[in-house]
């Protein structure tokens, strides 16, 4: 069975590893060469998109190799390091077939990838509840005396990972469990495809209801209208007149409902209304994949899916979920709702009384105002300072300064790329040698997957006592070219975005396990997005930012008083904000929860109404599109508990100096390079003590005194 996360490579209940004294090196750990000609991503099965065929081949006869090896029962050690290259073999396909199916041009390649997918699926399903590899876990378990720590909890936690497969189970329900399972991965596919296929649009004419700094984000379309006689009132001909189409795709409906101002045609409204509506088709897979995750929880022993995702996790449960999340929400509603009367206050103040109503769609258009006005900030100007290729030497900075390791651009080998955009760079460590690899595809393009994402491509793991396996991430992001010009200058909250990215591939390029099921990103779920929240802080403090932040055409670097102006606009709505995360929190929680009445639309929105300062638009199911669902099932919550851990470990440990080489050591040494193996509590106490968070009614709960005292919060 396959638990999906998604900013790390698919979390399998195998994990691949190394091993010493196996039959024969793996085929597919080797292949893994950066020379002259390769293929995708450096396998040289993937020349040509009927590569994933082979690809698949092989990783199937590696697998059964090393299955019928673990069946003579060797030491546990070899147990061990055989189960774990198994994981490593198949997670290289399907973490390859995921890049590429999300990020590839070319359709033929995707398709293959599709079919990769689903194969090597089934066969993990195969292998989850294989009786042979779960009974020489449950052996090397036992004897975890003869194991290194870290390969004694790699062998505890594959034993509850085919318990949570259904190891235990009837041969009924085992085939039952797979074939849910199955179903899963193709309602999740089909519910990403859909957003792909459906992003919806909206026609405005005329053209001159739109702001001209909105036209490079617009299509140009006409229509026929009738001029009309000023004598006779009659028709006297046609002519074309000019309007935009708006696609609402989360990026232009945001640029949208920021920068549209009021008139009579209400385009926000239409924006947003189209934008939180589509793709219809997704109402009925969500409907499909609440109900197929909670028959699979409850064949599996469990009330629901919520129990049987969180258990794992240092929550533990959903019990002590939710009481964490009522706690912040409880915290944050009166800021919250003294922001909302600042802003309709606002709007009567511009608009009138008549219009003092304030809608959804109103809430970007005038917060951005106010900040604005509050701080005489310039989206463009501030822009105007974060010129793409000045944000990479960003994170080249905090590298050499943290780590003491330099990020150094290699050319591509032929055939190993999948577009001319793609970057690719190896962080050298001057002592230590290459410590990993990383691709930037950076810029959007159609058909491309629509946000930002990490995606891991090799996990690092010890193939021997000399070798190690390096581990390779790329970073997709989908950022603009600047208007009349081929180089995007980044809003500071893309900016934001590529620094969150950058925390999970630093913790999957500094990690050095000796396990794959443990590199990087494989962490407890409410563990994973720690990195990548701490790493937002650096994108905000100017000690940090005026060492690369540098005007596009003056090279003048950003203005400290420019800084603290963003910094007090960020503030301004931060309640807003951290409110609308708990409502998503609170909306992942019960939707997979104790089996909820449809139709979810409406457990939606009554819970907008609950959890949050502002009105439920009627008609509108933004959950449609809100891919988290998929990828973190029960599990967003953990957004809230980095959110906490973050805020804790920046305060205590990093706010002071947060480039020193002092900083940086701790992070990695104490943090970073164990990835998933050791336990989640003690690698936080470690870095920064015990107060960072507590037991509570059998879980663990973030303190979040911290995020309070930064959010000028009152603690419930």
């Amino acid at each position: 069975m396959l638990s999906l996360l998604r900013r790390s490579c698919p979390k399998l209940r195998f994990k691949p590893g190394y091993i010493f004294g196996y039959p024969g090196p793996s085929t597919t750990s080797r292949q893994y060469a950066f020379s002259t000609a390769t293929g995708l991503y450096g396998f040289d099965h993937l020349k040509t998109p009927k590569g994933f065929r082979r690809f698949v081949d092989d990783a199937f006869e590696r697998s059964g190799e090393l299955v019928a090896y673990i069946s003579g029962m060797p030491s546990s050690a070899e147990i061990i390091r055989a189960m774990d290259e198994i994981s490593n073999t198949v997670c290289s396909v399907i973490d390859s077939a995921e890049l590429c199916r999300q990020t590839h041009p070319d359709r033929e390649f995707v398709e293959e990838a599709i079919k990769a997918s689903i194969r090597v699926n089934e066969y993990l399903h195969y292998l989850n509840t294989n009786h042979t590899l779960y009974n020489a876990v449950i052996k090397a378990e036992q004897e975890g005396n003869l194991l290194t720590d870290e390969a004694h909890r790699v062998a505890h936690y594959l034993r509850l990972d085919f318990e949570r497969s259904g190891i235990h189970l009837s041969a009924e329900k085992v085939d039952r469990v797979n074939r849910l399972s199955i179903e899963i991965s193709q309602l999740c596919r089909q519910f990403n495809q859909n957003i792909v296929n459906d992003p919806g649009t909206v026609d405005i004419f005329p053209a001159s209801h739109m702001p001209r700094n909105l036209h490079h984000l617009l299509k140009p379309i006409y229509r026929s209208t009738s001029v009309v006689s000023k004598d006779s009132w009659r028709p006297r001909g046609t002519m074309n007149e000019k309007g935009f189409r708006i696609t609402t795709d989360p990026h232009t409906l945001s640029c949208v409902l920021q920068g549209a101002p009021n008139d009579e045609f209400q385009v926000r409204k239409m924006a947003y209304i189209k934008g939180n509506s589509v793709p219809h088709a997704n109402l009925g897979v969500l409907d499909q994949l609440i109900a197929s995750r909670h028959e699979l929880a409850q064949i599996m022993g469990y009330r629901s899916y919520a129990e049987f995702n969180v258990k794992p996790n240092m929550a533990s449960s959903p019990e002590v979920v939710m009481s964490f999340l009522l706690e912040m929400s409880k915290m944050v509603k009166p800021s919250a709702d003294e922001e909302l009367k600042k802003i309709r206050d606002f709007k009567r103040e511009k608009c009138g009384q008549q219009y003092g109503d304030l809608e959804p769609w109103d809430e970007a258009y005038y917060t951005a105002m106010m900040k604005s006005s509050a701080y005489d900030l310039d989206s463009s100007v501030v822009a105007s300072y974060f010129p793409l290729p000045q944000c990479i030497k960003g994170l080249k900075v905090l590298v050499e300064s943290l780590f003491g390791a330099t990020f150094h651009s290699i050319p591509l080998a032929p055939g190993e790329s999948w577009h001319p955009d793609v970057l690719k760079m190896s962080l050298h460590h001057p002592e230590e040698g290459d410590l990993g690899y990383l691709y930037l595809d950076l810029y959007s393009r159609k058909g491309k997957y629509p946000g930002c994402a990490h995606f891991a491509i090799k996990g690092g793991r010890m193939v021997s006592e000399t070798e190690y396996q390096l581990p390779v991430v790329a970073l997709v992001c989908n950022f603009s070219a600047s208007h009349n010009s081929s180089t995007a200058r980044l809003n500071h909250w893309e900016l934001e975005t590529l620094f969150h990215e950058f925390g999970h591939a630093l913790h999957s390029l500094l990690s050095r396990t000796d396990y794959q099921h443990f590199s990087g990103t494989r962490v407890a779920l409410d563990l994973a997005e720690a990195p990548s929240n701490l790493f937002e802080y650096y994108s905000w403090d100017y000690r940090v930012l005026k060492t690369f932040a540098k005007h596009y055409s003056t090279g003048e670097s950003i203005p400290e008083k420019l800084v603290e102006s963003m910094q007090g606009a960020r503030k301004m709505f931060a309640a807003t904000e951290l409110q609308r995360q708990i409502f998503y929190a609170v909306i992942d929680q019960t939707l997979f929860g104790e089996q909820p009445t449809p139709p979810t639309s409406s457990i939606v929105a009554d819970l907008k109404r609950q959890y949050t300062s502002w009105k439920h638009v009627d008609g509108t199911h933004w959950e449609a599109r809100f891919n988290h669902l998929l990828n973190y099932g029960a599990g967003y919550y953990s957004y809230l508990y980095a959110k906490c851990f973050a805020a804790t470990i920046w305060q205590k440990l990093c706010q002071e100096d947060p480039l020193s080489f002092t900083t940086g050591t701790a992070l990695r040494t104490k943090f970073l390079q164990h990835g998933g193996a050791k336990e989640p509590s003690h690698l936080l106490s470690g870095l920064v003590g015990d107060g960072i968070l507590r037991n509570f009614n059998g879980g663990m709960v973030p303190d979040i005194s911290c995020l309070c005292n930064e959010m000028k919060l009152e603690k419930v």
